[in-house]
C-alpha cells in the first residue's frame, strides 16, 4: 500500500483562484484588490463547510507572498508557494480557533505579529473557526486587528458568523461564501473522475452533488468512498445503495400518494422505504425539491403535477411545502426519524386536501356572478310566512 496516497479532497484542493468553484464574486473581488493594490489588513470568510473558505485563504496567502511578487496568479512553483501548499510556511500561520481559543494564546499571537516575516513580504495569520475564540481572546485581539503592522494580514474563517463579536466583524472585510450549485459540483466531479480514470454515470454525479448539500469537499469525500466501493465504474444505483437515497421514480410515487391524500398507501410506502434502509431525511429533502420544482412549473404555466382530479394548484403545493419545511428539523433531530417522517407526510397530505377560506369565498362569488339576474333577485326576496293570518 502506498504511503503517499492522498484523498481526493486534498489532492484536488484549489491551488489558484481559477480553481475555486461557485464563488466567482469573491474571487473577482480578491483579484481586483490584489491587482489594484487595495489589499485590506483583515478579511472574514463566512460560509457553510466545504465551500472554500480555507482554500481561498491559502491561495490569497500565496498571491501575497509569491516569489514573483504580489500577483493574482501565484506561480505554485517557487519555495514560498510550495511551503504554503504543504502547510509548512514560516510566514503563513494557520490556527485552529477551536483548540487555540484562550486569551493567553491570542496574547502570544499579539506579541508575535511585531516580528517581520522570515521569507515572504507578509506575515499572514489564518484563523479557522474563529467563532470558537472566547470573548476575552477576541478582546485581546481588537487593538492589533485594528492597527496591525504593515507586514501583517489576518484572514478569519467561520461557519457561524453570528458568534463572532461585532467589534471584530467591523474591523474586517466580510465575504459570504454561498453553497455551491449542484450543477457546478457535478461538473467538477466529472472533471476529477476523468482525471482519475473513473467512469461515473451522469445521474450518479448528480446524486452525489445532491448528497453534498452545497459543499464541494463533502462531494469529493463521497466520490472517494464510491470509488472504494465500486472501483472504476460507478452507477446511480451504486450511490443509491450506499447512501440509501430514493430513485427519481420513488420520489414521484411518494409525491403522488401525498398529493392524492392516500394515507394507506403513504404509510405502506414509508414502511417499504424503512425496510430498504433508505435515508428518510434525505427522502424528505428530495421530496421538497420535487414539489418545489412542480410549484415553479405551475406558477410559470409550464405544467406542474396532474392527478386524477386535474392539475394541482400552486396553493395546494404551497401548503404542502410549508408542512414539509416545518417538519424537517423533527425528522433530522427527532428520536425516531421514521415516526416523525410518517407524521410529517400525513400532516402534509391532510393540509393538501384542505381548502383555504378565501378560495371558497372566491368560488362562491364566481358562482353567484354566473347565475341569471332574475334567479339571483328571486333568491334574495324574503320568503312569505307559511302560516295564514286568522
Amino acid at each position: 500500500m502506498s504511503a503517499n496516497y492522498q484523498v481526493i479532497a486534498r489532492k484536488w484542493r484549489p491551488q489558484v483562484f481559477d480553481d475555486v468553484v461557485g464563488q466567482d464574486h469573491i474571487v473577482r473581488t480578491l483579484k481586483n484588490a490584489i491587482e489594484g493594490e487595495r489589499v485590506a489588513h483583515a478579511y472574514l470568510f463566512v460560509g457553510p463547510r466545504g465551500t472554500g473558505k480555507t482554500s481561498l485563504a491559502r491561495i490569497f496567502a500565496k498571491a501575497l507572498n509569491c516569489a514573483t511578487g504580489v500577483t493574482a496568479t501565484p506561480c505554485n512553483a517557487c519555495p514560498s508557494c510550495d511551503t504554503i501548499t504543504s502547510g509548512n510556511s514560516m510566514d503563513v500561520i494557520e490556527i485552529d480557533g477551536a483548540s487555540n481559543n484562550s486569551v493567553d494564546q491570542i496574547r502570544d499571537l499579539r506579541d508575535d505579529v511585531r516580528y517581520a516575516p522570515s521569507q515572504g513580504k507578509f506575515k499572514i495569520y489564518i484563523i479557522d473557526e474563529v467563532h470558537m475564540l472566547s470573548n476575552q481572546a477576541f478582546n485581546a485581539l481588537l487593538k492589533t486587528l485594528e492597527e496591525p503592522p504593515s507586514h501583517v494580514k489576518f484572514v478569519f474563517a467561520t461557519t457561524e458568523s453570528q458568534k463572532v463579536l461585532p467589534t471584530i466583524v467591523s474591523r474586517c472585510q466580510r465575504f459570504e461564501l454561498k453553497p455551491i450549485a449542484e450543477s457546478l459540483i457535478a461538473e467538477r466531479l466529472g472533471q476529477i473522475a476523468r482525471e482519475e480514470q473513473v467512469d461515473v454515470e451522469g445521474e450518479a454525479l448528480a446524486a452525489i452533488a445532491r448528497l453534498a448539500f452545497g459543499g464541494m469537499r463533502d462531494s469529493q469525500s463521497i466520490l472517494d468512498q464510491m470509488i472504494s466501493f465500486c472501483g472504476k465504474t460507478i452507477t446511480a444505483r451504486n450511490v443509491q445503495e450506499v447512501y440509501g437515497i430514493l430513485t427519481a421514480d420513488q420520489v414521484r410515487e411518494l409525491a403522488s400518494h401525498l398529493i392524492g391524500g392516500d394515507y394507506r398507501r403513504l404509510v405502506a410506502f414509508v414502511d417499504s422505504l424503512a425496510e430498504e434502509g433508505r435515508d428518510l431525511f434525505r427522502a424528505l429533502v428530495d421530496l421538497q425539491a420535487f414539489l418545489r420544482q412542480a410549484l415553479v412549473d405551475a406558477v410559470r404555466g409550464e405544467g406542474g403535477i396532474s392527478t386524477s382530479h386535474g392539475k394541482v394548484t400552486p396553493e395546494r403545493l404551497t401548503r404542502i411545502l410549508e408542512v414539509l419545511r416545518d417538519g424537517r428539523e423533527k425528522v433530522m433531530h427527532g428520536l425516531s426519524d421514521r415516526i416523525n417522517f410518517e407524521i410529517v407526510l400525513l400532516k402534509a397530505a391532510e393540509e393538501g386536501q384542505a381548502r383555504a377560506i378565501d378560495t371558497v369565498v372566491k368560488e362562491l362569488a364566481d358562482l353567484a356572478a354566473s347565475l341569471p339576474e332574475e334567479e339571483v333577485a328571486e333568491k334574495k326576496k324574503p320568503q312569505s310566512s307559511l302560516i295564514a293570518t286568522p
